[in-house]
């Protein structure tokens, strides 16, 4: 279901380089429940984009950045980027997507997560607390389920990749639930006649167990990336 292609953008204002997007066009036939700052709520969703951006990101319109990566992969015809896109989720990142994607995939249900935990800690800390900011950090995670889902199953599946995700922060040994900028999106099939939607998505129902398993093991894996590219002195003059 989740293939994705790398679509390329400009980076930081007055630099030449570029950087990467992913982007899946899931196409017609499908619901997604997201938080993204493009596209997020509920509703039918034609294509899914996670896009990279330069550390110190300061656009105060984020939604219309996104729109404008996604607008020349998708623009009907291509020659014209201008004319209004189908409905898409976009999320961003300041993460390094290409060395810290994970594909996973769990009977039928996929998960593809891309991390950065250089800022992580538990959601519920004093008013007074702040982190301080040693890097990018931002888990973006996509779900895909070959299944339509009522509303209701719909955000009982993010709340499932949400405790999903923070077990393989645990398991990676992070004493975190997550960072502050965490961004998730949820796909099922649109329901119809011949296919009713689940009513649940916890982790012990069929399709939340799935999707439990498939979350916890791509996040584990982008974690892991991105925990060694922390390490990993940078090659002489990058």
């Amino acid at each position: 279901m989740i293939t994705t292609e790398t679509l390329h953008h400009p980076g930081a204002p007055g630099t030449p380089t570029t950087l990467p997007a992913l982007l899946w066009r899931a196409g017609p036939g499908w619901r997604m429940i997201s938080s993204a700052v493009l596209g997020g709520g509920i509703g039918e969703r034609h294509w899914f984009l996670n896009a990279q951006v330069p550390h110190g990101y300061t656009r105060r319109d984020p939604h219309r950045h996104l729109a404008e990566i996604a607008a020349p992969a998708l623009a009907t015809p291509p020659a014209c980027p201008s004319a209004p896109l189908p409905p898409g989720v976009g999320l961003m990142t300041a993460a390094d997507i290409l060395a810290t994607a994970a594909h996973t995939t769990e009977d039928g249900a996929e998960a593809l997560v891309t991390a950065g935990v250089g800022v992580s800690g538990w959601a519920a800390v004093p008013a007074s607390h702040t982190v301080p900011h040693p890097g990018p950090g931002t888990i973006n995670i996509l779900v895909a389920l070959p299944v339509p889902l009522t509303d209701a199953a719909l955000v009982n599946a993010v709340a499932t990749a949400t405790e999903a995700k923070v077990q393989a922060l645990h398991d990676n040994g992070y004493d975190a639930s997550g960072t502050p900028t965490d961004a998730v999106c949820v796909a099922a099939r649109t329901p119809g006649d011949a296919a009713p939607a689940e009513h649940f998505a916890g982790p012990r129902s069929r399709w939340g167990a799935r999707l439990a398993r498939a979350v916890h093991r791509a996040t584990h894996e982008a974690v892991a990336h991105d925990a060694r590219l922390r390490t990993t002195p940078p090659e002489p003059g990058s």
